[in-house]
């Protein structure tokens, strides 16, 4: 094994060299280095990419992020390296055809969920029954395999009426860095937007539209420590923060009355709560971490103004009373459809063509697709598999599947953006 890694870093260490040089494409011959897309995917998921958050190594995803890059370079792309903290980086693979012609995003992330606990081979990408088992194989590494066969297809059409990027894009799993720093730094710095952008993530290729945000943050309780056996010198933390949770669960969360046809109810809660050191000590701290759930048309930056002033009022009730909410862990906004009617027709006419559904839909789950639409650009989130297999101790991706979601992808890439509806 430690040779095969060996080697492999040599071959990327000679590809780099050869790129400066400003040789490699014309040494390269035009030929996928994988004969399918589902080898492709194999390849993909014999890369450990666990996020970084949770599995403690840095950079989780680079090792894949340059087997891409060199995938993209034997089919003749160009390939970009956008820094994203420590040696990780987005992938950006672009193919252009015209100055002129109007610029189509798609984007899939690389990292996934833990491994532990799984009851399959993780990295093995083993075929069973038409299925493709293996961590990140629906979710959602084979929505990015499938984004560069169909790019690949789309190069040798006769016909190519648009500029296509395929962006890979890191920790997404956990705090979504790799889309934003595409957003806030990649992106500006380039000298195109896109006029529409497809977000991979296991839809069984539904259309999806709208999905809700999530706001997750803290509220601790600070006490004073004494003895068990003298409890009046002290002062409960714990007890201050049963007062705070019965704030949130008869004041806030039952005023919830907010909904969007596609994705549902507004939710929120109180998910982790941890206080105290010992069973002889009054407790001097406590904390409750909190999940919200903002459907679109919902404004993220709002929730936490508003339980401050219910936790205001806890505290002129009670002046001993130390409650502080911290910055948030998380505010990921929601996908609004909103304005997006020119784009999604324009899919939905693509999918119309394939006999495919075409109707839009909306998810309880969240995805990279509201961070670019959040910035105006119109996004849909459509791919391969299905999110009941997301995250699964035997995660699988049906293989039909994944060459349809190449259809879908190639039949968007050769179709005529009407950017005036």
């Amino acid at each position: 094994m430690a040779l095969v890694v060996w080697m492999f870093s040599l071959v990327i260490l000679l590809v780099l060299i050869l790129k400066k040089l400003g040789i490699f494409q014309s040494l390269m011959p035009k030929k996928m280095c994988h004969s399918s897309c589902h080898d492709l995917l194999k390849a993909m998921i014999a890369f450990n990419t666990v996020n970084s958050n949770v599995s403690g190594k840095p950079d989780a995803e680079l090792a894949l992020s340059e087997f891409l890059e060199l995938q993209a370079n034997f089919l003749g792309f160009s390939t970009q390296r956008l820094p994203v903290g420590g040696r990780s980086f987005n992938l950006l693979v672009s193919y252009l055809v015209s100055q002129d012609a109007p610029w189509l995003l798609f984007e899939s992330h690389l990292d996934t969920v833990s491994i532990e606990d799984m009851t399959i081979d993780p990295l093995c990408g083993h075929v069973k029954n038409n299925r493709l088992y293996g961590r990140g194989a629906c979710d959602t590494k084979g929505s990015g395999a499938a984004m560069l066969y169909a790019l690949k297809r789309y190069a040798e059409e006769p016909v190519t009426p648009n500029n296509i990027a395929v962006v890979y894009t890191v920790d997404e799993e956990v705090k979504k860095t790799g889309v934003r720093a595409f957003v806030e730094q990649h992106l500006p710095a380039m000298n195109w937007k896109p006029v529409g952008a497809v977000v991979g993530e296991p839809t069984q290729l539904r259309l999806v539209v709208a999905h809700n945000g999530v706001v997750r943050w803290r509220i601790q309780t600070q006490g004073i420590a004494a003895h068990s056996s003298a409890p009046r010198r002290g002062l409960s933390a714990i007890s201050m923060m049963i007062k705070v949770l019965g704030v949130l669960e008869s004041h806030y969360i039952p005023t919830l009355e907010v909904s969007h046809p596609l994705t549902g109810e507004a939710q929120c809660s109180v998910n982790v709560i941890r206080g105290g050191t010992q069973v002889n000590t009054v407790p001097a701290t406590c904390e409750i971490q909190i999940d919200r759930r903002v459907v679109p048309g919902e404004n993220a930056q709002s929730i936490i103004p508003t339980v401050e002033g219910l936790l205001n009022e806890l505290r002129k009730k009670d002046g001993k009373m130390s409650v502080l909410q911290t910055e948030p862990d998380m505010i990921f906004p929601p996908l609004d459809p909103n304005d997006n009617e020119v784009f999604i027709g324009f899919v939905q006419e693509t999918l119309k063509e394939m006999r495919l559904p075409s109707n839009p839909v909306g998810v309880g789950f969240g995805t990279n697709a509201s961070i670019l639409n959040d910035i105006g650009i119109p996004t849909i989130v459509i791919g391969p598999g299905d999110i009941a297999q997301a995250h699964t101790g035997d995660e699988w991706l049906d293989l039909e599947q994944l060459y349809q979601g190449e259809a879908v992808y190639f039949n968007l890439m050769r179709s005529q953006i009407r950017l005036d509806g």
